[in-house]
């Protein structure tokens, strides 16, 4: 009897997911280098350049056809909608947590998503948690009350970036079209927004765009920037066991940490020496079972 594919780790699978975690992962030094571009900005050129990368990419695999009958069917559009304004205010977030010295936040808001997205299927979709599940999730809740505790106020980057990719990821679930197809037609469906503003800004005069070389070279690769690890991600994940992606998942936040540490110098002191820790054992808690089913297949 044979072994159905998506069963089974295939090697241009795994490369093309531990590439797309890497590019996440260095992701903050790019937008770091725009720390001086609002996120807004940063956030519409994001989306208007990734739409010719993402066409250029289904015209090359010739799967456009998906993709006119989805622009089609209202029930489609409306769906994409939803999902599309998710990932936008979670690229906003991000983009700003980075240029203002939350890193170490936006590695948090990451670490913690899968235990979010476990109890995210408990509350919506009925799914049972087992004891390590819930285990799991409690350590991460108290190292939450911890950082709310030492700071005095809630993780809010760190909850947005959990609840907008959250939800974005539940509802991205529910879109009957491929992977390539959904991305190219959020950033469609986002465009005429982002163009809007980028008009806008041009005419007050409030543009960053065009007014310094270096700075419009890294704006006109967003498109790419953006693009090619969410395809390499989509079409990776087709060619790893679930099991798999979700240990792989850790590569993007572990990176995010080490920069914010490293390279950005972010204090890694008070509460957080004992808040992280616990957000690591819960993810040990959580991926142990995992890797248990790893080496048995």
């Amino acid at each position: 009897m044979t072994q159905k594919p998506d069963n089974i780790d295939t090697p241009q699978g795994l490369a093309f997911v531990i590439a797309a975690y890497f590019l996440w992962g260095f992701l903050p030094l790019y937008m770091k280098a725009l720390s001086h571009v609002p996120a807004a900005e940063v956030v519409a050129h994001r989306v208007v350049w990734s739409v010719p990368v993402a066409a250029l990419v289904l015209i090359a695999l010739k799967r456009t056809k998906e993709l006119r009958e989805a622009l089609g069917n209202p029930r489609m559009l409306a769906q994409a909608g939803l999902t599309a304004a998710l990932i936008s205010v979670n690229w906003g977030i991000y983009i700003w947590a980075i240029g203002n010295g939350q890193a170490l936040e936006a590695a948090l808001g990451y670490y913690i998503n899968p235990l979010f997205s476990i109890a995210l299927g408990a509350v919506l979709l009925g799914e049972r948690l087992n004891r390590t599940q819930m285990l799991a999730i409690g350590f991460a809740a108290a190292a939450v009350v911890i950082l709310t505790f030492d700071a005095g106020r809630l993780p809010l980057v760190a909850l947005a970036l959990m609840f907008t990719w959250g939800f974005y990821a539940y509802f991205k679930k529910s879109l009957p079209i491929g992977p390539n197809q959904g991305f190219l037609l959020e950033v469609l469906i986002l465009s005429p927004f982002a163009l809007a503003y980028m008009v806008y800004l041009s005419v007050t005069g409030q543009a960053v765009f065009l007014t310094m070389p270096g700075t419009t070279v890294l704006l006109l690769c967003a498109g790419v920037v953006t693009s090619v690890p969410l395809m390499l991600y989509a079409n990776g994940a087709k060619g790893v066991r679930m099991s798999t992606v979700g240990i792989l998942q850790y590569i993007a936040p572990s990176m995010i940490f080490l920069i914010a540490v490293f390279v950005f110098n972010e204090p890694f002191g008070g509460m957080r020496v004992y808040a992280f820790p616990l957000i690591w054992l819960a993810l040990v808690i959580y991926t142990f079972p995992m890797l248990r089913a790893w080496k048995r297949a």
